[in-house]
């Protein structure tokens, strides 16, 4: 029987203690204050160690967090259990006013951020965006319920998707919102009947979603701009079934490209109002040349629609996707002086060449707002070494599982699309040496890995603590109840510095570099219960909620006083 293989640089090739299992642990918590570069952190900004080596939010241990207290036994919130997603509120709501002014000011004040909500989405999380400055992107009903709730001025919201029924439209028309991105001729047909029956005051605005044939790389799953996917228009001729000249209005000419085709319809209704053009190009891009690319593919189009009809669009979304680092060994992303300086450089050299007015331009980023501002808290179930394979010497080579209270219930991705984590002992600090781990969940799947690769000290052991950073886009937004799991909830954190400066650290103290401050949390996101989650989906097991018997409580025999 041959032996099994593993890849040369795996580093269960390693033994522990190895020097070169150092480049497969978390990065230490990143630096606070002025020293901090938040681009090549990993960590959300009010996280370190403290002196007894657990991590703490502005002071607060993670023990405290999760038991509802402050380090004084105070209660500042509700007690948690393992698995939960812990959110930075304050870390969030400071990325998005970053962007949303670093756009205004690099494009005068003629440009707009939308959140993505499909990142991590519910209405107190909407709040936080809106309250900072930011526009909210949808894309389904639930999403844009969120969004209507959340009290986000409604000309700021946006509808995203590529098969939206007549009753989500009628929703989107009702709330007023701001822009419809359409995504094919019939959507627009679609439209147009609705407002046959839900008249509107004004005409409502709606954007095109081009395909521009931008692939700017990530897994294939996250890339949206190619032809041969479902996303958008084509910019290609209208040669395919379906788009001859029997399926187009007879004013159209059926030679048209589906996105010609489309501008020429709503320009032919009075009821709709063309406002502008989109591109979305995909996820987690760490290059700026699809980005710029895609911008110039947008302006092109907007200069021919002008052309053929005298109407020059008012708007063009670049759309979102800037990626992030998810451990210290993957690429460094773009910062965001980056991405808004080429960005405006190249609209304004495009603009300049066709000798158009620079248009309002606007973005709907959500992994790069929310990913770094949100850690996933697991507790250590098992801990086991396996043995996978021989090495050239004879020698065994064993690798360790490390098994948590979660999976891919709570984070699909790794399974999904081979996305890497990273992970640090969260409860205490070690000094044991490092051993090459793969954390894994508690799922009936081989494939329900959390982490493929990480370095964790030798003594992990049972009913130790793992954070998981960089969690908090698509984490809790593609979670499930496989298994039957819970699924666990976002718990916000808030703070603010002590009124009292006799209450900050004493400048000795390792927390010096972040003062003592008040700390709240709330759930942003409530977790699941069993009882909950089976009775809302199971008739069959809300009755037997029904019938179970309530339980008695023992009544003890009251104790004898004893007097003097």
């Amino acid at each position: 029987m041959s032996q099994p293989e593993i890849r040369e640089d795996d580093p269960a090739r390693l033994s522990p203690g190895d020097a070169g299992l150092k480049q497969w642990a978390a990065p230490e918590l990143g630096l606070q204050g002025a020293q901090l570069d938040a681009s090549r952190s990993l960590w959300p900004f009010g996280w370190k160690r403290n002196s007894d080596g657990e991590l703490s939010y502005h002071g607060v241990p993670l023990s405290s967090i999760l038991a509802g207290r402050d380090s004084a036994g105070n209660v500042i919130g509700p007690q948690v259990q393992t698995p939960v997603f812990l959110m930075d509120t304050h870390h969030f709501q400071g990325a998005c006013r970053i962007f949303q002014q670093a756009f205004a000011r690099q494009f005068d004040n003629s440009a707009q951020v939308h959140y993505a909500g499909k990142a991590l989405f519910s209405v107190e999380i909407a709040k936080l965006a809106s309250q900072a400055g930011l526009g909210l992107d949808t894309a389904s009903a639930g999403e844009l319920n969120i969004a209507l709730a959340s009290g986000c001025d409604p000309q700021l919201i946006g509808l995203h998707g590529n098969a939206k029924s007549p009753q989500l439209l009628h929703l989107a028309l009702s709330g007023g919102i701001g822009r419809i991105i359409v995504d094919s001729l019939s959507e627009v047909t679609r439209l147009q009947r609705v407002l046959d029956e839900l008249p509107q005051a004004h005409a409502v605005p709606v954007m095109l979603r081009l395909t521009t044939g931008v692939h700017a790389g990530g897994h294939d799953f996250i890339a949206t701009a190619h032809e041969d996917q479902k996303f958008g228009l084509s910019l290609n001729p209208a040669t395919a079934p379906g788009l001859s000249g029997e399926t187009l209005p007879a004013a159209l000419d059926p030679l048209d490209s589906p996105a010609m085709a489309t501008a020429k319809l709503v320009l032919s209704d009075e009821r709709l109002h063309l406002q502008g053009l989109h591109s979305h190009i995909g996820s987690q891009i760490l290059g700026l040349d699809g980005f710029e690319a895609a911008a110039r593919v947008v302006l092109e189009f907007r200069e021919k629609l002008r052309q053929e009809t005298g109407f020059l669009i008012e708007e063009i979304d670049l759309g979102g996707g800037y990626g992030v680092a998810y451990t210290g060994r993957d690429p460094q992303p773009l910062t965001l002086p980056e991405i808004v300086r080429g960005l405006h450089e190249t609209v304004t050299r495009v603009c300049t060449e066709l000798d158009q007015p620079l248009p309002f331009v606007s973005v709907e980023p959500g992994r790069s707002l929310v990913a770094q501002t949100v850690l996933t808290i697991y507790r250590v179930c098992n801990v086991k070494d396996q043995p996978v394979a021989v090495d050239e010497d004879g020698a065994v080579i064993y690798r360790r599982y490390v098994a948590v209270d979660g999976g891919m219930s709570d984070n699909i991705r790794p399974a999904l699309y081979g996305a890497n984590y990273t992970a640090t002992l969260a409860n205490r600090q070690s000094d044991a040496d490092l051993v090459a781990c793969r954390v894994v969940g508690s799922h009936c799947e081989s494939g329900d890995i959390v982490i493929h690769d990480v370095a964790l000290p030798e003594d992990l052991d049972e009913g130790d603590l793992l954070a998981v950073p960089m969690t908090g886009a698509y984490g809790w937004a593609m979670s499930s109840n496989y298994n039957w799991f819970t699924r666990p909830g976002v718990l916000g954190l808030e703070w603010r510095e002590a009124a009292n400066p006799a209450e900050a650290d004493s400048p000795d103290s390792p927390e010096s570099s972040i003062p003592q401050s008040e700390v709240t949390s709330r759930w942003l996101l409530e977790p699941e219960t069993v009882d909950g989650m089976l009775s809302h989906f199971d008739p069959g097991y809300r009755e037997y909620l029904r019938a179970k018997p309530t339980p008695q409580t023992a009544v003890l025999p009251e104790t004898e006083t004893r007097t003097s």
